[in-house]
């Protein structure tokens, strides 16, 4: 999703600075081609050496934009060259300058030369960002159909208070850059609302002993960054995750629960308002037929253990679903994906499903990577190659799309 796209990265003065050399560097090994601005304040933080060596290429100071050195002005090189603009960390005095369409540097003269979307990364001392002017700098920009905004964050910041302000984590930075990328700034599932599912449920004997599965959830995850970057809102259910992982996306609303009951009852109560809900948890089949309050002594546990079925939660959803919605299932199969996935589409009503395996290398449960067959219920298939699961959240939103249009 990165490689040999050109991304402009303008570092703002302060001490948040710091965090923007992991994402040059991840950028660059994912093979995007770098460009940082630094602004004068910026030169405080970091030196121009470091971001210069991290990019593979010079870095850009207010001395390279008063000289006469360049056949053309350089920020309209610049502007004119990237794909995507990163401002970050983004500062009061920056914000207040884009708000009122200022260019006095080098980087606010970048922004208004490019036409690309811009990615905005706030940080500031609490008390700053609450300010009234601030805050009004911001829902400025806000209604700017270029700007897209990730963070601040709540925790504890560098002038030791704890309160909002935090920049988000290069991380969270980084997935938000793929999917601007990826989706060119346009925000084409605005004013949808999403319900997906994510995540293995667990099945208690007892308060330390389940049946479960080897889900993370992360495709569930990637699944709602793909969505939200596309201008939805997204409601997720999940069951128990890595919260460094449920972390990397912000502007979420979650609903965590635990078992498959619990998450049948969260997605009975949401499906109504939901244009297209995808299940891609892993929910369990069945449960222990016995619950005991108390951990069992391991000389008290049965030698076979008894089992009752669990609702099948995207039937239920299939018979509920009216005609305006859609309905999107996973299937994890391992062997042939193709024929237990169509089984499953026509028996549960589904719109579409994404087959996946799960006995191959790097796909299905725990990997960061991912492929798939997408079906749709009039027998369009379309084969996904390897590739992250962000890549694959996109393909199936792009897949679902063609699905709205020709229904």
């Amino acid at each position: 999703m990165l490689s040999g796209k050109r991304i402009v990265i303008a570092i703002g003065g302060g001490i948040a600075a710091y965090k923007v050399c992991s994402i040059i560097s991840d950028l660059f090994k994912a093979g995007a081609e770098v460009r940082v601005i630094l602004t004068q304040a910026a030169t405080q933080f970091i030196t121009p050496l470091t971001v210069s060596t991290l990019s593979r290429h010079r870095a850009y100071t207010d001395e390279d934009f008063w000289q006469p050195i360049h056949q053309r002005p350089l920020h309209i090189n610049l502007g004119e060259w990237a794909d995507i603009l990163l401002i970050a960390p983004l500062t009061a005095n920056t914000m207040g300058k884009l708000a009122s369409g200022l260019a006095d540097n080098l980087l606010t003269n970048t922004v208004l030369a490019s036409g690309c979307p811009i990615l905005l990364a706030p940080a500031m001392n609490t008390q700053m960002w609450e300010q009234l002017s601030v805050q009004r700098n911001w829902q400025q920009l806000q209604q700017d159909s270029r700007y897209y905004f990730i963070g601040p964050g709540s925790g504890l910041l560098a002038c030791d208070r704890v309160g909002a302000g935090r920049m988000a984590e290069p991380a969270e930075i980084f997935l938000a850059l793929q999917s601007l990328l990826y989706t060119q700034g346009k925000r084409d599932l605005a004013g949808k609302q999403i319900l997906i599912s994510a995540g293995g449920t667990r099945e208690y004997l007892d308060p330390v002993r389940f049946l479960g599965n080897p889900s993370t959830g992360k495709m569930g995850l990637a699944l709602a960054q793909a969505a939200i970057y596309r201008g939805a809102s997204v409601t997720f259910v999940h069951a128990p995750m890595d919260t460094s992982l449920l972390a990397s996306v912000t502007n979420l609303r979650r609903i965590p629960i635990v078992t498959a009951e619990e998450m049948q009852q969260a997605m009975l109560a949401n499906f109504p308002a939901a244009d297209v809900t995808i299940m891609s948890a892993a929910v369990a089949d069945v449960k222990p037929a016995n619950y005991s309050t108390v951990k069992l002594p391991k000389k008290e546990l049965p030698d076979s253990l008894p089992l009752a079925p669990v609702a099948d939660i995207v039937a239920q959803l299939g018979k509920l679903k009216q005609e305006s919605q859609l309905l999107i299932g996973f299937a994890a199969q391992t062997g042939d994906i193709v024929k237990p996935a169509l089984e499953k589409l026509k028996k549960k009503k589904l719109d579409a499903i994404a087959a996946n395996p799960v006995d191959r290398v790097n796909a299905g449960f725990a990997s960061d990577t991912n492929q798939a067959i997408l079906i749709d219920r009039h027998g369009r298939q379309q084969q996904i190659e390897p590739c992250s699961k962000l890549q694959l959240a996109h393909y199936l939103f792009d897949f679902i799309r063609e699905i709205a249009t020709y229904s």
